[in-house]
């Protein structure tokens, strides 16, 4: 699953192995509503109503991962979007252009697969184009597809790339001026919930997270912008990490969250002990570079869990998904 330096036994892949399938195996739950929010396919949110017909219900707008990778898409956490809305949640899942074979370069001249296996991942700007576009058309699209959602309530959250995309969300009033998606405000949001995310670039890149992701949504080739002591570099100096790569440096000073700090939103993050996807070094270096810009965030680690099982409604993980939800929505 992972290509991160000392790579995991047997035994660790063969639970991921497991928990991914558990996570995979439940069948695709379909919408209440479904509404556009710009003219691309992609450019879509499925809402779920809160399963006892409750009104003020808090709303959950949710991203899901797959590493930026058009191969995953809203489908495959739609059973936890229903799992929220039978715990009295609305729901906005969110869908969002990604990487794809057929994009011709994420950056001037420069293949984007070369190196790498698979979808490239992520588009530059558009993945987060939609993501802004989505947030700010949120609060309307809501009230008029689930009356009953209170937006005064609204909590972002995301896995793994979601979990990237909600951070990132949630801090674009901190953008520098000039950048297309900055807000000049903070965001209306109760709060952040982050589920196992890919929450700084700089350690996600030293550790090679999801065979050089990061390195490809910037759009750096994966094998060939890596240098430095990148697995020490942390809280931001994703110059080391990127291997002076300058487009790609450039970019993440606007979408990496560990270096859109702080907030001042607050946001819990869960992330299981065992993951081997991402692992949980990456949300401690969030924390830590919170933690340095005089920003405190939540962190709940998991014994026993891996990457799979927060968004798998028959994993007891799920249930503190929800509850870390309700501490910040009610």
């Amino acid at each position: 699953m992972t290509d991160f330096p000392g790579s995991p036994d047997s035994a660790a892949r063969e639970r991921d192995a497991a928990e991914s399938a558990s996570a995979f195996a439940h069948p695709a739950v379909a919408p209440d509503r479904t509404a556009a929010y710009g003219d691309h396919p992609d450019q879509v949110v499925d809402f779920y109503a809160p399963r006892d017909g409750r009104t003020g219900a808090p709303l959950v707008v949710l991203l899901h991962g797959g590493a930026w990778r058009s191969p995953y898409d809203r489908a495959h956490v739609s059973p936890l979007a229903d799992f929220l809305a039978r715990r009295g949640f609305a729901v906005a899942n969110v869908e969002y252009r990604r990487g794809g074979d057929d994009i011709p370069r994420q950056r001037d001249g420069a293949e984007p697969g070369a190196g790498s296996v698979g979808p490239v991942a992520g588009r530059w700007p558009e993945t987060f184009d939609d993501v802004a576009a989505a947030l700010d058309a949120m609060p309307a699209l809501a009230s008029r597809e689930l009356p009953g959602a209170d937006v005064r309530r609204i909590v972002v959250s995301g896995h793994s790339a979601g979990g990237h995309l909600a951070l990132w969300a949630a801090a674009r009033h901190v953008l520098s001026e000039g950048s297309p998606w900055r807000l000049p405000a903070p965001p209306s949001l109760r709060g952040v919930v982050a589920l196992a995310p890919i929450a700084d670039f700089a350690t996600a890149v030293g550790l090679g997270v999801c065979g050089g992701a990061v390195t490809q949504l910037l759009g750096g080739e994966a094998g060939s912008v890596l240098g430095g002591d990148a697995g020490a570099v942390l809280g931001g100096d994703a110059g080391s990490a990127l291997g002076g790569d300058a487009v790609a440096v450039e970019r993440a000073a606007h979408a990496d969250p560990g270096v859109l700090l702080p907030t001042g939103i607050a946001t819990a993050i869960v992330h299981g002990v065992e993951d081997i996807v991402v692992p949980p070094a990456v949300s401690e270096a969030y924390v830590d570079a919170a933690a340095r810009s005089g920003e405190t965030v939540g962190l709940t680690l998991l014994g026993g869990v891996g990457h799979f099982p927060l968004i798998d409604p028959s994993a007891d993980a799920c249930a503190v998904v929800a509850e870390e939800l309700a501490q910040l929505a009610w």
